[in-house]
């Protein structure tokens, strides 16, 4: 297996620490507050709106009002798997019958190889990003929807996920778009690497060598770990919808009569 250099870096997200373990990316020592980089990200406009929408008072949703839908957190998870399986795809990991996902054989990873662009992945890449903003955000707004039901204050949060959603969506997918440009440089330097290794002589005793074109072998890999990290980045909206839903459904079961009857005297 083709080795690159690895360095220490600090505790961060897991998407943070991948890219910071496979390219010269260095995460910041110590992180701007969240209110600091809100006030950077937010505009006077958007300001307006999220206040907007924290004062806002929705109309108290009708009795037994509430949309057909799935479970939410199986919903989710059916997403994730989806998902996961069209990032295993899109990293160049070949579908076998039935499926499952397969690694590249040795004559498969030798070919690409050979014919390996980044170019190509950077197209990859992007259509993963495509594809898990499209399904997120659908699967977002149906949560809304359905909390939207629930009670007055949850109809409120739901409006305000609506504007966090529209605010921060242009901006985080900004910063999203820019990390092909740091998995070129490491597939830059695992092709480079492995060349090299196959060019200088061979010397009496050393191990021998991994076979031809395991390096891109090891950069599907790598890229599908990234996404797979930013997939749950993505998908932390999502648990805040599903654990608002839960919350208030838990508070409903609570206050049904009968529930607080008094002690007897």
């Amino acid at each position: 297996m083709v080795q690159v250099s690895r360095r220490p870096v600090i505790s961060a997200p897991t998407l943070i620490r991948s890219l910071a373990r496979l390219s010269t990316f260095a995460p910041p020592e110590a992180a701007p507050s969240l209110s600091d980089r809100m006030s950077q990200w937010l505009g006077w406009t958007d300001a307006i709106a999220l206040s907007s929408a924290l004062k806002a008072n929705p109309p108290a949703a009708a009795p037994g009002a509430r949309p057909a839908a799935q479970d939410p957190a199986s919903e989710l998870a059916r997403v994730r798997i989806d998902l996961a399986a069209a990032i295993a795809r899109d990293c160049g990991l070949a579908a076998a019958p039935g499926g499952q996902i397969r690694a590249l054989s040795a004559a498969e990873r030798q070919r690409a190889a050979s014919f390996a662009e980044f170019p190509a992945y950077r197209q990859r890449y992007a259509t993963s990003q495509q594809t898990m903003d499209t399904a997120i955000g659908a699967l977002r707004t149906r949560l809304r929807a359905q909390l939207a039901t629930q009670s007055p204050d949850a109809a409120r949060l739901a409006s305000v996920d609506a504007v966090m959603e529209r605010v921060m969506g242009a901006r985080e997918r900004t910063l999203l778009a820019s990390v092909p440009n740091l998995l070129e440089g490491h597939f830059v330097r695992l092709r480079d690497t492995e060349q090299a290794a196959m060019a200088a002589p061979r010397v009496p005793g050393a191990p021998p060598l991994a076979p031809a074109g395991t390096w891109l072998d090891t950069f599907h890999r790598d890229m599908q770990s990234v996404l797979l990290a930013e997939l749950d980045i993505r998908l932390e909206p999502i648990e805040g919808l599903i654990a608002a839903l839960a919350s208030v459904r838990i508070g409903e079961n609570v206050s049904e009569p009968g529930q607080h009857d008094p002690l007897p005297r």
